[in-house]
């Protein structure tokens, strides 16, 4: 079960953090990252990190201004989103992957950045 929390809306330049709260079978996640989907378009992928160590990997498109980071005490990730552009806004999910290749998805949250 993956539980997001700090949408919410901000002004272009500004800054957000995203958290993901995993629960469940923890033990056995791989992987954690952030897709999202603007109205009209598909999902697509934003960040991820990997549990077994710090690698990370972005988009193109968010590079250089998002920055994805985990907590593994608490099973949480992080999206640290600055010099929001007002491309920047859609749906963010929450997406995790375990050793038995399951992937977990969470419901979902608003993130709007205004011009």
């Amino acid at each position: 079960h993956l539980r997001e929390s700090g949408g919410g809306t901000v002004q272009a330049g500004g800054s957000l953090r995203l958290s993901c709260a995993a629960s469940g079978r923890t033990f056995s996640l791989t992987a954690m990252g952030w897709f999202r989907q603007a109205p009209g378009k598909e999902r697509d992928f934003v960040a991820r990190i990997w549990w077994s160590d710090t690698t990370t990997a972005y988009a193109d498109s968010v590079k250089d201004r998002f920055n994805i980071s985990r907590d593994t005490g608490k099973d949480t990730v992080y999206l640290q989103m600055n010099s929001l552009k007002p491309e920047d806004t859609a749906i963010y999910y929450c997406h995790a992957n375990d050793y038995d290749a399951n992937e977990y998805w969470g419901q979902g949250i608003q993130v709007t950045v205004s011009s």
